[in-house]
């Protein structure tokens, strides 16, 4: 058997697939790794099924070591990533020999590597999903220094073929996010929903799997009043009584009080899990 022995976690490494969705009625948010085009497409290149249990990694700084043959791929982040010492190519599927030092280092572009492993993540499952929910405290615990972790079972699937060249690296400027209007954008004023789409907002960083805050002007409102708590959906756009906006994410509470403005659009999403501490935001309409 394969296994995976972690030297460094970095600043956090989860093991993420794609989630347990379905369970909003139960107070279960869906969670599953932020990035959700890094994590396919990590799996893609070794061959395993899509929602195949990854590492998502935190800006960096991990070192495991290979006890056993196995193939890897690391997409997300950008940054350097070395084999034995010797430079793998990012967004590729590279194979590692048995006692093999993988290194990932600090990201340069985006903050969250995913790194798959043919054969996936064995660890047990949660309702479903080997996903950890950091806010309910589900699924396997953070990966810590010392821990091992299993390699599951070669899939059917060969490698594939693919363009070797290949890369996506996340922005460094400015992002832009599409936004579908929000259940209470009528709480709202016109100046509001105008400062919405023409700023260019900061990502805070306050900012987790939870949600992330936005930096720029005060959303005011045209309704005063207390919400009643209700359902929400990741990426909703939620604003405090003081007019600041929060963009709910994966591990987000199923519910909330304060009204939803817009929320983004869900292939928006991935690109919100690679924004950096500064890194400038502007809205348009889906």
């Amino acid at each position: 058997m394969t296994r995976l022995r972690i030297e460094q976690p970095g600043a956090l490494a989860l093991v993420q697939d794609l989630g347990r969705p379905g369970l909003a009625h139960l107070g279960v948010a869906a969670s599953g790794a932020l990035d959700r085009a890094a994590l396919t497409l990590a799996n893609r290149l070794v061959g395993n099924p899509d929602g195949e249990a990854a590492l998502e990694l935190l800006v960096g700084g991990f070192r495991a070591r290979f006890e056993g043959e196995a193939w890897f791929a690391v997409t997300g982040a950008w940054g350097s990533i070395r084999l034995g010492g010797r430079t793998i190519a990012p967004y590729t599927a590279a194979p590692a020999r048995d006692g093999a030092v993988l290194d990932i280092g600090p990201a340069e572009r985006g903050i969250r590597y995913l790194l798959a492993v043919r054969g996936g993540l064995d660890v047990p499952a949660v309702l479903g999903s080997r996903s950890r929910d950091t806010l309910a405290g589900l699924g396997p615990d953070p990966v810590v220094p010392g821990q091992v972790i299993d390699i599951g079972p070669e899939p059917a699937a060969s490698l594939p073929i693919v363009d070797q060249d290949a890369a996506f690296p996340p922005p460094k400027d400015a992002v832009t996010l599409e936004l579908h209007a929000g259940p209470r954008a009528d709480w709202f004023t016109e100046d509001a929903h105008t400062a919405l789409f023409e700023t260019v907002w900061r990502f805070s960083e306050q900012a987790d799997r939870i949600g992330a805050r936005l930096v720029g002007p005060v959303l005011d409102r045209q309704r005063a009043g207390e919400l009643e708590s209700e359902g929400t959906v990741a990426g909703s756009i939620q604003v405090t009584s003081g007019g600041q906006p929060t963009i709910l994410l994966a591990d987000r509470p199923v519910t909330g009080g304060y009204p939803v403005i817009a929320i983004v659009a869900r292939s928006s999403l991935d690109a919100v899990a690679q924004l950096r501490p500064g890194q400038g935001v502007r809205f348009r309409h889906a």
